[in-house]
């Protein structure tokens, strides 16, 4: 028994370290906002990567694992996908760009998409996960604020007007605090204490506040779909019939009265970057995002069945093989350069996923759908709008997605000897 107790604590403290760990690797790109750690002569993602690794094994080993029939079809096509996407480098005319994109999309990403289904199907994992998510969008807002104030955002190294790097800032930091936006209003449901719905309510509302600094469009979308959908889960779970319902009404309303206020208030509008980005006339436009989906359509067109090769877009749309400029689309970007069959495997395993996640929601506890669906939630917008299939953070949160049809169970040494009896 003593041997028993000792291993659980072990099992308990891998779940702490694989939790903690996975949450700064996804948002590590958020973390090289903070000034002293864009600073570090060595790429804090690695780091942090070495770090999440070890843990993860530790974590995922000492449990078992049982697996939901409905994810084996998304996965299916996931490996399908993977393998076209191997195959479509070989007609593709890119050099650097496509070593680059095949090794983050064929090593970095199932990596990845591991780890999200491993944290996703472990209740202790997916707490400490989110714990995290939370603390460091705490730290790194206040960050942002400093930045803000003295004119800078740095982002993997020292102060920099570049624009790329900007743009990734804000992103990155945008995305964290929506989704710790949507951690917050469902801790906020849950709690049954009056100190913890306040302390949930700041949070919620700091979260909130903080979206709208960084400037991100697809960022303030996520936040308010996140806080009007994500409470949604738990509500309905614990009976209520009229609530779910009202509450992302009330929400909304809420929000449109508040977006009122502040564009009214010609003071405060300058320091709130998301909105005046989003009131511009030609805010889709100037965001380069309609250009590059009309262009990214048109050579998917020319360049049926088979699409132009993976990395191809941004040559044959005259960019060279700058990485940047993809079609900021994760299905279009299939289409272009991988063709029909790629878009038809990326449907099949993104949409098999979220089918799978709808499908179970009503089998797993309501505390672990509504959390998948918080962190999930922001990463969806954004791989409508934004990144490519390369950015490990789209691999993750697919993997997030999957992991509800995963459950776990500590494998204590009486458990193991039960099992090895048959």
């Amino acid at each position: 028994m003593a041997r028993d107790a000792t291993k659980a604590d072990f099992v308990r403290l891998f779940a702490a370290l694989a939790g903690a760990s996975s949450a700064l690797l996804h948002y590590a790109g958020a973390l090289k906002s903070i000034p002293l750690l864009a600073l570090a002569p060595v790429d804090i993602t690695l780091v942090l990567a070495l770090s999440a690794l070890p843990a993860l094994a530790l974590a995922i080993t000492t449990r078992g694992w049982c697996l939901a029939p409905c994810i084996g079809w998304p996965l299916m096509a996931l490996a399908g996908l993977w393998a076209w996407l191997w195959f479509a480098a070989f007609w593709s005319p890119a050099d650097a760009l496509l070593h680059n994109k095949l090794t983050d999309i064929l090593l970095v990403g199932p990596a990845m998409l591991l780890a999200g289904m491993a944290v996703a199907g472990d209740g202790a994992m997916l707490r400490h996960f989110s714990a995290w998510t939370m603390l460091l969008s705490a730290v790194v807002a206040l960050a942002l604020l400093a930045n803000l104030a003295a004119g800078r955002v740095v982002l993997g190294g020292t102060a920099s007007p570049q624009a790329d790097q900007i743009r990734v800032a804000y992103q990155v930091t945008g995305l964290a605090f929506a989704t710790s936006a949507g951690l917050a209003v469902v801790a906020l449901v849950e709690a049954s204490t009056l100190g913890g719905r306040v302390i949930a309510a700041l949070g919620l509302i700091g979260f909130m506040a903080a979206t709208l600094l960084p400037g991100g469009r697809a960022a303030l979308l996520a936040m308010v779909l996140n806080v009007a959908l994500a409470p949604m889960v738990v509500l309905r779970w614990h009976g209520a019939r009229l609530l779910p319902l009202l509450w992302p009404m009330a929400w909304l309303l809420m929000m449109g009265f508040a977006f009122a206020v502040m564009v009214l208030d010609a003071v405060a509008m300058p320091q709130l970057a998301s909105l005046e980005r989003l009131l511009t006339r030609d805010a889709l436009e100037g965001s380069g995002r309609l250009p590059l989906w009309r262009a990214a359509l048109d050579w998917a067109g020319a360049a049926m069945p088979f699409g132009l090769g993976l990395g191809g877009f941004t040559i044959a749309a005259g960019f060279g093989e700058r990485r940047g400029l993809y079609p900021h689309n994760l299905g279009l970007e299939a289409l272009v350069e991988a063709g029909m069959p790629g878009f038809l495997l990326w449907c099949l395993a993104f949409g098999g996923a979220a089918w799978a996640a709808w499908r179970l929601r009503g089998q797993v506890p309501a505390w672990r759908a509504a959390r998948v669906l918080a962190l999930c939630l922001p990463m969806a917008v954004t791989v409508m709008v934004s990144t490519d299939l390369g950015n490990r953070m789209a691999w993750f949160a697919l993997g997030l997605a999957l992991g509800l049809g995963l459950s776990s169970h500590p494998m204590t040494i009486r458990a193991q000897h039960v099992r090895a009896l048959g």
